[in-house]
């Protein structure tokens, strides 16, 4: 019984889907080693550091679920000659990166 291999969604294999989830991912990594290094901080500037832990441990988890889908309409895109930005991807990540940038100000700044 011979496996037949999947049909892809586009023809060029190094097209900006591939190119996208890489840079999703690299984002993904980023943030988890951001979580582990806002953890050292944890005995120095108290609980309120769990906050910028869990702020980019969600991020990362969204990126990460949602990473196949965005994958998917990327290739279709293409394939119709029809791609548009992933603005709310875009906005999302920013407002993440705004609470991580206020959650540091408000913890150097604290009592």
């Amino acid at each position: 019984m011979s496996t037949m291999p999947p049909t892809p969604l586009h023809r060029d294999p190094g097209l900006q889907p591939e190119r996208t989830v890489m840079s999703w991912g690299r984002t993904t990594l980023s943030l988890c080693v951001a979580a582990v290094v806002f953890l050292r901080w944890l005995p120095h500037y108290g609980a309120v550091i769990l906050a910028m832990v869990v702020v980019c441990l969600v991020a990362a988890g969204g990126i990460y679920a949602t990473q196949r889908r965005r994958y998917a309409v990327a290739s279709h895109g293409i394939a119709a000659e029809r791609l548009r930005a992933d603005v709310v991807a875009v906005l999302v990540m920013s407002c993440a990166v705004l609470g991580l940038g206020i959650i540091g100000i408000l913890v150097v700044l604290g009592p």
